[in-house]
């Protein structure tokens, strides 16, 4: 299998149950790695501190810790409150044992884009002083940016080391967009890949709601899913790829099944070749 030394992860946006069965049940399945919500250490039994030792028990890890939302570009009535915010997801992550921050780009309509790279730079560097990375998020209906392209002209602008992107295989082609997006990124600048697929584009007014309810796993849909990975392999990246898939159906599973099925459609697709 292609990736085969790559950490594989799933979203726990995928399955159901309580945080302690969702980790458990990730785990079984054979993955290395988790993308754990900030409602999922809520609602946990514990504290994050007791969610961390759960993780070190079951041999898992966090690819990331998720999400800050509409953070950059704050307008001015909610800035100070975003920042707050942020330093308190920053200091969870770090109780977590997370090494790694997710934030998209904000999808706010006040959006102030004069602000956004001067925000992404102050998180950045307060994530630094806990010696945590930010991954940053393109989304197909992001206010400003909203292509894995722009990100990255931000992310060059930045220009830490702790600032890297998020490849979201969703985002780029439920805009119809191409690999091409990649270019010139170096594969160490990618903090994580993230998988999906779906059967048919959405119309712009549906975008939304198909993209938090209606993904499919890879190999299940329409997406060319097998360029980017092509891609990927090509460059050698070697970080972690795995599932972020939003599904009611598949999240009303138990959740040790929902998680067997991801990873044997994430192995399926990362084993796929090229068509000729």
């Amino acid at each position: 299998m292609r990736f085969q030394n790559n950490p594989l992860f799933i979203n726990t946006v995928l399955l159901g149950g309580t945080t302690e069965e969702k980790i458990i049940a990730a785990a079984q399945a054979g993955f290395t790695q988790l993308e754990l919500w900030r409602q999922d250490v809520e609602s946990a039994k514990g504290a994050a501190q007791d969610v961390a030792s759960l993780l070190d028990n079951q041999r898992i890890a966090l690819t990331d810790y998720q999400v800050l939302l509409d953070f950059d570009g704050a307008p001015d009535e909610q800035r100070q409150e975003k920042r707050q915010d942020a330093i308190k997801m920053m200091d969870t992550a770090v109780k977590l044992g997370a090494t790694t921050l997710l934030t998209p780009a904000s999808t706010q309509k006040e959006c102030v884009a004069e602000r956004e790279e001067e925000d992404i730079r102050w998180l950045v560097q307060e994530a630094g002083k806990r010696g945590l990375r930010v991954a940053f998020e393109a989304m197909a209906w992001s206010t400003h940016i909203n292509t894995t392209a722009a990100a990255w002209q931000l992310v060059q602008r930045v220009n830490e080391p702790n600032l890297g992107l998020v490849v979201d295989a969703f985002h780029i082609f439920v805009r119809n967009r191409t690999v091409a997006d990649l270019n010139g990124i170096p594969m160490e600048k990618i903090f994580l890949v993230q998988l999906s697929d779906l059967a048919t584009l959405p119309s712009g007014s549906e975008l939304v709601d198909t993209a938090r309810h209606h993904r499919l796993l890879p190999g299940r849909g329409n997406f060319p899913l097998y360029t980017l990975l092509d891609y990927l392999q090509k460059e050698g990246y070697s970080g972690p790829i795995g599932l972020e898939v939003f599904n009611d159906e598949i999240k009303q599973q138990a959740p040790t099944e929902a998680a067997r099925e991801a990873m044997h459609a994430l192995k399926r697709c990362c084993a796929q070749i090229s068509p000729d």
